[in-house]
């Protein structure tokens, strides 16, 4: 995210689209209503359901769920058609004016796909850039010749007509266009224009490229890098952001290194594949500096105890072309590739996708240990609706672990905010902090490896864990302070650097002094860092842990508070806040300034001084942000397609009418026979209604936090399907009736909520209805709490289960998350 919440105050214009902020993120709501009560901003609200923060916007638009890039198409063609772009922005600071191979096909000329298609994957040779023999790439600064990006843009979204977008998304014509006039009036240089989204776009087939749209919008209105501007990311809880900056996901290691695959032999071979080199002669291309923070990362693992290609060939590598996401990870242990699996601080026999799948994988287990606050279906899945205890032989062991209050540490919030939490109280029974759990795992595997020499042992023994002491009795004390010092890193010997951009002058540094920031950070073993990108968080003293409430440039960025990654910077790219002659945009929120001799206001971004000619989008090897994306597995430019399943025959953009980059799982993809999609080559009448999932303010994620609490489980009591009043009179329903909610791969007994918060969409022509469930809810309820593990015949109390019993094993093209909020179901009156 490149902006942060409080900016949320310096909007002119505020788009909520795939999230739902006055329920899920009521904090953030605070800066949206300050833009609109100070600023008169306009809130605009694009969602299938009524929600709150419709309730709250100026104007409110429904759509069909999984149809938000033909709505955003729509919007860059009006941008295009009535030049409302912000041309010098889009010019200087875009590949506008880059040069496409004119082999490339856009889906309009080649039946709805890319040209490069071979199977369920595309060859990219032709979605590459024309080059001149110094290997330059070309352009045309005029903006006219039919191969640049901004051409191929337009040719592409002419056909996201008014007309067309309304067929498909079943917005009203006249909402439409009062959306695309309301949020493109901030293409302007002193407007700004901001968009929320959060797992209402990514949990699609196009999430990456619902997104990426939005991206292109934001750019043609010039909204990014200035200040009330940007893409938000509405992260579903407070530490989302700073899990992902640590590597939690599998393709990437701390800090967005790429992660080593199995072709990669050496820490030369790794360094030459994932750092990027440009022939663009001002492009600053950061990332060149790949090679320091990689050795800096192995450093933070294995300290001196081995050198860096030795610790590069401890760390595990990735097969080619493997992907390892959640619903592989989750495929596979169903078919019986997992011997063990630690749940820790998860529920996935809720969360996770077809969660009947999931429960029968967690059976094929040898053991599992599930760590959390409380027991949970995970945990006891075993004696869960349909499981049969006796043909069940997984082991569960459950290691109860401190709640957030009863630990010490930082988290990263949406907005890139490093902040410290400090414990509250200490933890009750035998719960421990997960890092003394971790510790004592590692200390445990440590001391067999020492007493029975075993296979591949270096990668567990050598590892550095200065982080704690031993007490008398034993027990390991983890130390989160030790562990943010070593995500800041250290010289490891008396070193003498020279000073970032200051050529000839250098600065010496003892060993085990704190590095002050990325800049600093070496190629040559020298220098450590856990997580190059929070470089600067903790020197003399912890950055995080600040508190101070001065706000120099009055836009809300204050710079004492707590510390934000990279080096405190608050908005990143704010290069391209002002314009080539280094003049912000808006001087009445400008984000730096130049005041004669240097850059003042936020940290500057890689900057150079006013005239340099240097590009704003550091971190792109090209030094501009991408209109036109080749980076991505599933097209250049995002394209409409249909949800797998879905309630039309076809796709009225085009004959392509899903995503053809997407994996299958059912037996016309890798052959799973639990896995079976509705309405695939058409539709299903046993499956007639959309549906899609959504988050209530009273619950936590599957609720294993907040269904303990009895004030909060009386408050939502249970699983629920809202509909129409509609769709409930045409079914026979009354508000509170009990029913039965169908997919192919699961049912789910609901309470049924009759509101007019959904109401029928006009498909082409055709009535389609759409319904909602909750994802907070699983079969343990408060009622349980007293279950002793020993009695298997222990009466349990139920009361509907999880939603994604229903959801199905498909995901996006690019993350594979899955396509939670578009699937097809039935609803029955029980």
């Amino acid at each position: 995210m490149t902006n942060h919440w409080v900016d949320f105050r310096n909007a002119d214009v505020i788009l909520i689209m795939g999230s739902n902020p006055a329920s899920n993120h009521p904090v953030s709501f605070k800066w949206i209503q300050e833009a609109i009560d100070k600023r008169g901003a306009r809130l605009l609200c694009v969602d299938p359901r009524f929600t709150q923060s419709a309730a709250k916007s100026h104007v409110y638009a429904p759509i069909r769920s999984g149809t938000d890039i033909a709505f955003l198409g729509g919007m860059i063609k009006y941008i295009l058609d009535n030049n409302l772009h912000f041309d010098e922005y889009v010019k200087n600071y875009t590949n506008s004016s880059f040069l496409v191979n004119p082999a490339l096909k856009l889906p309009g000329d080649n039946n709805g796909v890319f040209s490069g298609l071979e199977g369920s994957k595309y060859n990219k040779d032709t979605w590459s850039y024309q080059t001149g023999a110094d290997g330059v790439i070309k352009k045309d600064p005029t903006l006219q010749d039919p191969n640049c990006v901004f051409q191929l843009l337009k040719k592409h979204y002419s056909r996201y007509t008014p007309e067309l977008v309304t067929r498909i998304t079943g917005t009203p014509k006249d909402k439409l266009l009062e959306i695309y006039k309301e949020y493109a009036s901030t293409g302007k240089p002193d407007k700004a224009g901001v968009e929320l989204y959060a797992m209402g776009w990514t949990q699609h087939t196009v999430g990456v490229q619902n997104i990426r749209t939005m991206c292109i919008i934001q750019l043609l209105l010039g909204n990014m890098g200035i200040a009330g501007g940007g893409v938000a990311a509405m992260r579903g809880e407070g530490n989302v952001q700073g899990s992902t900056d640590h590597g939690l996901l599998f393709h990437i290691w701390p800090g967005y290194l790429g992660a080593p695959t199995a072709s990669l032999k050496t820490l030369k071979d790794f360094n030459e594949k994932r750092t990027p080199t440009t022939k663009e002669k001002n492009s600053l291309n950061w990332w060149k500096n790949t090679p320091k923070y990689s050795a800096s990362f192995l450093r933070s693992m294995y300290g001196m105890n081995t050198t860096l290609e030795e610790a590069y060939a401890l760390m595990p590598k990735l097969d080619d072309g493997v992907n390892y996401s959640w619903l592989q990870i989750f495929d596979q242990m169903y078919r019986g590739k997992f011997s063990g699996f630690f749940a820790w601080g998860m529920n996935p026999a809720c969360s996770g996708a077809h969660s009947n799948k999931v429960r029968v994988a967690l059976g094929k287990l040898d053991w599992m240990v599930n760590v959390n606050l409380f027991d949970n279906e995970t945990g006891s899945f075993w004696r869960g609706p349909g499981m049969d205890p006796t043909k069940i032989k997984t082991e569960v062991f459950m290691l109860p672990c401190a709640a957030s209050l009863e630990k010490e540490g930082s988290i990263a919030n949406s907005g890139r905010l490093m902040q410290w939490r400090y414990k509250a109280v200490n933890p009750p029974g035998v719960a421990l902090p997960d890092g003394d759990i971790m510790s004592e795992i590692l200390f445990k595997i440590q001391g067999l490896y020492k007493k029975q020499p075993g296979a591949y042992a270096d990668p567990l023994m050598k590892l550095t864990w200065p982080y704690g002491r031993k007490t008398v009795d034993g027990h390991f004390h983890y130390d989160p302070q030790m562990v943010a010092k070593e995500i800041n890193g250290f010289f490891l010997e008396d070193k003498k650097v020279e000073v970032p951009n200051k050529k000839g002058e250098f600065k010496e540094f003892k060993k085990g002094e704190p590095v002050p920031a990325f800049a600093w950070l070496q190629d040559d073993g020298s220098t450590s860092s856990g997580c190059w990108v929070y470089c600067g968080s903790y020197g003399a003293v912890n950055m995080s842990a600040r508190r101070g409430k001065s706000d120099p440039t009055g836009i809300g960025l204050y710079p004492e508070w707590a510390w934000s990654w990279p080096v405190n910077r608050r908005i990143i790219y704010n290069g391209a806040s002002v314009d080539l002659n280094g003049k912000p945009w808006d001087p009445k929120r400008a984000v730096i300034t130049w005041d004669g001799t240097k850059w003042v206001g936020d940290v500057p971004d890689g900057v150079g001084d006013p005239g340099s000619g240097r590009p704003p989008f550091i971190m792109k090897p090209d030094g501009v942000a991408s209109l036109f994306g080749p980076g991505l597995a599933d097209g250049p430019f995002p394209e409409h397609y249909e949800p797998l399943e879905c309630p039309v025959e076809k796709n009225m953009m085009s004959p392509q009418k899903n995503n053809p980059a997407i994996k299958r799982f059912d037996k016309a993809g890798v052959g799973s026979d639990m896995d079976v999609y509705s309405g695939v080559a058409s539709c299903d009448p046993r499956f007639p209604f959309v549906c899609s999932t959504y988050r209530v303010s009273e619950h936590w994620q599957t609720g294993v936090l907040t269904r303990w609490c009895p004030w909060l489980a009386e408050m939502q009591p249970g699983m629920f399907v809202e509909m129409s009043v509609e769709l409930a009179r045409e079914k026979g329903i009354r508000n509170g009736d009990k029913t039965i909610v169908k997919s192919p791969r699961g049912q789910v007994e609901c309470t049924a909520i009759v509101t007019h918060r959904f109401k029928p969409f006009n498909i082409d022509g055709n009535t389609i209805h759409e319904v909602g469930i909750p994802w907070h809810f699983g079969w343990i309820t408060t009622k349980d709490r007293k279950y002793n593990p020993g009695d298997k015949k222990a009466e349990v109390f139920t009361y509907g289960d999880a939603a994604n019993l229903l959801t199905s094993t498909i995901g996006d093209a690019n993350t594979m998350i899955p396509e939670s909020k578009a699937f097809m179901v039935n609803v029955i009156k029980k």
